[in-house]
């Protein structure tokens, strides 16, 4: 397997070494019966790829659709029953 891709088996007998290429090299790919099934990274990486710009407000006002005339009306039918 290539530097960057390890078998399930080859990842937990290597552990440290998955987590040390990661941190130095990228991310690792772990496959399982030959197809990728995870990918670990850095914790650095991950937190830069998972970090929220703005907030919701900022979000809908950068919205295509602000400004596009678009009217959203609420439906006065009744609601349906959950079963709850």
């Amino acid at each position: 397997m290539a530097a960057d891709q390890w078998t399930v088996a080859e990842a937990k007998a290597k552990l440290s070494e998955v987590i040390d290429h990661a941190q130095n090299e990228g991310p690792q790919t772990i496959t399982r019966n030959g197809r990728r099934a995870v990918v670990v990274v850095d914790i650095e990486e991950w937190e830069r790829r998972t970090r929220r710009s703005g907030n919701l407000a900022e979000f809908f006002s950068a919205s295509p659709l602000r400004g596009s005339g678009l009217k959203v009306r609420r439906s006065k039918d009744r609601l349906r029953p959950t079963g709850l």
